[in-house]
């Protein structure tokens, strides 16, 4: 099962992504599966008027479809269009709206990855040993050129693929949803 995915190369889209309740829509409809705007405006505090204007706004840039099942005429329910939106940051560095529209996407990536571990180091205590121990946290510094840093994120990107296509949620009862974050970036300098 190869993952599918949203390319973004233009500023517009990305300034369509980079709200931060459109960002928690779509994260919500991945991770979750399909949901209407009622759901969704229930979990997140909005109204579904609110989810449903932002949900409309995701699948006029592509990032959310209606999903093939509904289960009313009344409401909607939609299912995010892929698995995975990429966008490479320097291609939105040369505008002030580019860089805007990035910072605000990186601070929500930045933010969802903060909360998703501090609820695993609340929660680890009670969970069973043998997943406290799966667990990695680890932080390496290499020395590589940016050419090098590129070939080691596509060759872990690769690894991870394989792993994704080995997915076993319907038939494992063991298996749980796992988050998996890379993060290579320069370190700069002053840092400690």
């Amino acid at each position: 099962m190869a993952l599918s995915r949203k390319q973004v190369t233009d500023v517009d889209t990305l300034r369509a992504l980079a709200h931060p309740l459109r960002v928690q829509l779509l994260g919500a409809l991945r991770l979750d599966g399909p949901a209407t705007a009622s759901v969704l405006g229930r979990r997140f505090g909005e109204s579904s008027g609110s989810t449903s204007y932002h949900l409309r706004q995701l699948e006029r840039f592509g990032f959310v479809t209606e999903d093939d099942e509904q289960p009313s005429r009344r409401e909607r329910r939609w299912r995010a269009a892929h698995d995975v939106t990429s966008f490479r940051p320097a291609d939105f560095l040369d505008e002030d709206a580019g860089r805007e529209a990035l910072e605000v996407m990186e601070r929500q990536q930045l933010t969802f990855l903060l909360d998703t571990v501090q609820a695993w180091h609340r929660a680890k205590a009670g969970w069973p040993r043998e997943w406290v121990s799966a667990a990695e946290q680890s932080d390496l510094h290499l020395w590589l050129s940016a050419a090098e840093l590129a070939q080691m994120n596509q060759e872990l990107l690769a690894i991870v693929q394989r792993w994704i296509a080995r997915q076993r949620r319907p038939t494992d009862p063991d298996a749980r949803q796992v988050s998996l974050y890379l993060l290579a970036v320069p370190r700069v300098a002053g840092d400690r």
